[in-house]
């Protein structure tokens, strides 16, 4: 006779569970990718639909070991001795808003819980209290190790599982100096790994400590991660290939690498793109230096030879940036992707503290076919609210652009967007081509201002003190909000999984994201 169905028994035997998203997605370095251009396409959980359904999704928020200036990363699907967990990873310091670290920690936390998985420490060492770094992580393409920033000076590789250091000896081995002035010189900028052609390059810029103090030359180390051998510049005295130790130039300080993202890479192009900061700008027979610059190199960090980039930017308002401390670098370079009827095939986006946006032609940065000279933009506007110093280069003030642009494609027509946010305000800027020249239209702006943007399946989401906001990109309407994080400095947010990360002044890790429930039926039939 065939069996039976209880209709009483089944419902009794049903049950409904809430789960986290069962999906598998990463976010490896800042701003996504290598191009950190902040726009994770392979979220599918977060849509504009449901967005207004974003919620807490810790019980409470996370009080975590040492409180972060700076964005996570997430890798996951990481066997662990506590078994298969997604990670997310995270840079500390004691001091936030008041330098007052000397004790730098890095933190590998569950994703799922918030709870601690490992963490490892470095110290600056005696008699340096005032040591702090706002740097993000990095994890290889492999998903092997994690690689942080130390307050010792030193890029270090630890197995991403259980944390684990990697401790080898030589000129090639780990960890990696990547300055000789860790009292006057840190990483503040996230670490950037590049994969191509079937090599991988981590690279880690420098820049100084608060007020512009002591010794410091903003540079660029490329360390090749089959090898481990190291590729130097120095924004400062460039002719000089190798790490400077104190009085190593004499030329010239300064020309710091500030930017969120640290060194941005291009994959069209096969180079990568900084900015530096304060600093001197003069070339000849006796001087080297690229103060307010975008400079750019081939994947491994190699430049043009004789202290030379492959190519370079400087803005004709260069001295005015230096005279008002107005960093061309306080962004790094965003790339956007050029419509296909532009003259122009390879395109930059800079923005300095003086609230100018730039429109660089990544083929030829300064229209003069080399490096060293000056102008050379596409297209100069200022952000509203900025107030109009693309000429005269003065800081503005308040509405100084620090936080890092986000670069999103819209898969309705295949527009280019960008989203810029300042103390003041976000403006959404869309590429257009007339003619075959390029440039950037305002198409909405707000007076909410924030940290670096990000999009993620086709939202718009960001984050200030005491707010984390998701917008339509298009016309810049909200489409949920939330005031429970507390204050922020520079930290940024991540979305992946169908979550939302973010830790806050307080040292508190935060996650939002959508609930979804799924039906597990038990069996309820008899003979």
């Amino acid at each position: 006779m065939p069996n039976k169905i209880h209709f009483a028994a089944f419902v009794a035997n049903l049950s409904l569970l809430a789960v986290t998203s069962a999906s598998a997605a990463d976010w490896l370095q800042f701003g996504y990718d290598a191009a950190h251009s902040g726009n994770n396409i392979a979220e599918n959980t977060i849509t504009a639909a449901n967005a207004s359904q974003i919620a807490p999704l810790f019980s409470a928020a996370v009080v975590l070991p040492a409180k972060v200036d700076g964005a996570p990363v997430y890798a996951s699907n990481i066997a662990t001795a506590g078994g298969v967990r997604n990670l997310l990873f995270l840079f500390g310091s004691d001091g936030i808003s008041d330098f007052s670290a000397s004790h730098g920690t890095l933190m590998a936390i569950d994703a799922a819980d918030g709870s601690v998985v490992w963490t490892k420490s470095t110290d600056g060492g005696p008699g340096n209290s005032s040591q702090h770094a706002t740097s993000s992580p990095a994890i290889d393409a492999a998903k092997e190790y994690v690689y942080s920033f130390g307050l010792d000076g030193y890029v270090h590789k630890y197995r991403i599982g259980d944390g684990v250091e990697t401790l080898t000896p030589g000129p090639t081995g780990w960890p990696q100096a990547v300055t000789l002035k860790p009292n006057s010189e840190k990483v503040a900028s996230s670490l950037t790994i590049v994969n191509t052609d079937g090599a991988s390059y981590l690279h880690a810029v420098t820049n100084g400590y608060n007020g512009d103090g002591g010794d410091y030359q903003g540079h660029l180390v490329s360390i090749d991660l089959g090898s481990g051998t190291q590729t130097v510049f120095n924004a400062m005295c460039s002719t000089l290939s190798t790490l400077l130790a104190n009085g190593g130039c004499s030329s010239g300080r300064e020309g710091g690498i500030w930017g969120r993202g640290g060194a941005t890479f291009d994959a069209a192009t096969q180079r990568i793109y900084l900015t530096t900061g304060n600093g001197q700008f003069k070339l000849d027979s006796t001087h080297s230096n690229w103060g307010d610059s975008v400079l750019a190199f081939g994947a491994d960090g190699s430049g043009a030879g004789n202290g030379k980039p492959l190519d370079s930017y400087t803005p004709a308002s260069f001295q005015g940036l230096q005279n008002t401390d107005a960093d061309l670098g306080s962004t790094s370079p965003a790339i956007l992707p050029a419509p296909s009827d532009s003259n122009y095939t390879h395109l930059g986006l800079q923005i300095a503290k003086d609230s100018c946006v730039r429109l660089i032609n990544l083929d030829d940065m300064s229209g003069t076919g080399a490096s060293g000279h000056s102008g050379g933009e596409l297209q100069q506007i200022a952000l509203p609210n900025g107030g109009d110093n693309c000429s005269s280069g003065n800081d503005a003030g308040g509405n100084e652009v620090k936080p890092q642009p986000a670069v999103w494609v819209n898969p309705a027509d295949g527009s280019t967007w960008t989203f810029i946010a300042n103390d003041v305000g976000f403006t959404a800027y869309q590429l257009v081509v007339s003619a075959g020249t390029p440039s950037l239209v305002q198409k909405w702006t707000t007076t909410d201002g924030g940290t670096s943007p990000v999009v993620a399946n086709n939202v718009l989401i960001y984050a200030s003190s005491n707010r984390v906001r998701a917008l339509d990109p298009v016309s810049g309407n909200s489409l949920w909000s939330t005031a429970a994080i507390g204050s922020l400095h520079w930290q940024g947010l991540i979305v992946v999984d169908g979550a939302i990360y973010i830790a806050d002044n307080s040292g508190k890790l935060w996650k939002f994201g959508i609930q979804q429930t799924e039906l597990i039926f038990k069996d309820g039939f008899d003979g």
